[in-house]
């Protein structure tokens, strides 16, 4: 049912400004970990700019945004939202697992949902909650799953349709089938300097959301169901 999914997209940045920020230690094992999968013509810093925020051992999470649909009086599809964001990761993965907690204990059954959710998202946040000592859930202990017991609305998935090497962008997908997107004045490469540079949490904030709307509309067209209007949706 529509009502067990908890919507999310995540925002990461490396956990430095620069490469030149980390200790020549950890600028070493940065080097070794991208060692097989960039030119060698691309230097350490730009290497980092592009790479670290999405390493989990290098990034971390500035902002969680999260949403789940509900039906109104009418009986109509409306979507909620709340988004967790700031400087102290810490806070902002205790307050998301209080979250998933209350629906969990709600609805053992409930899912996450989101667009290339199995391969980033949902990694990166139980990799994140190990590196700062934070305890794994039971519904995110996925390392010993069989890839059948892992139920996610996974919409990367769902395009596949069996063919894993397809790949596809949400913003290319929302455009095939359709589906209206806010256009926006940032993009997931601008995320850092966004956050670095202007120190505006919010702008980025505002970014994750609009995603989370796209998502969720991709999902009502996978279902054959009417996309959700301005007026369904709502911020808490």
């Amino acid at each position: 049912m529509m009502t067990e999914l908890l919507l999310l997209d995540i925002e990461t940045v490396p956990q430095f400004p620069s490469f030149a920020g980390m200790d020549s230690g950890w600028q070493g094992l940065f080097l070794e970990k991208i060692a097989k999968t960039v030119p060698e013509d691309i230097t350490a810093e730009e290497s980092y700019r592009k790479k670290a925020g999405i390493l989990a051992e290098f990034g971390k999470i500035i902002c969680i945004s999260t949403a789940f649909f509900y039906e109104n009086e009418d009986k109509q599809l409306c979507l909620k939202m709340k988004s967790i964001s700031g400087n102290d990761e810490v806070e902002i993965l205790r307050i998301f697992t209080d979250l998933c907690n209350k629906m969990y204990q709600h609805n053992r059954g409930f899912q996450f949902g989101g667009h290339n959710i199995k391969e980033f998202d949902i990694p990166y946040i139980c990799r994140r909650l190990l590196i700062n000592h934070l305890p794994l859930p039971e519904y995110l202990q996925l390392h010993d799953k069989k890839p059948w017991e892992v139920k996610m609305f996974d919409t990367l998935n769902w395009w596949k349709f069996g063919d894993n090497k397809n790949y596809i962008s949400l913003h290319l997908l929302a455009n095939v089938l359709g589906i209206p997107t806010s256009k926006s004045d940032i993009d997931g490469s601008m995320v850092q300097d966004v956050y670095y540079k202007e120190n505006n949490l919010q702008r980025i904030v505002d970014y994750c959301q609009r995603d989370v709307v796209v998502t969720a509309n991709v999902i009502l067209r996978f279902k054959n169901l009417p996309l959700l209007l301005e007026d369904k949706i709502s911020i808490v």
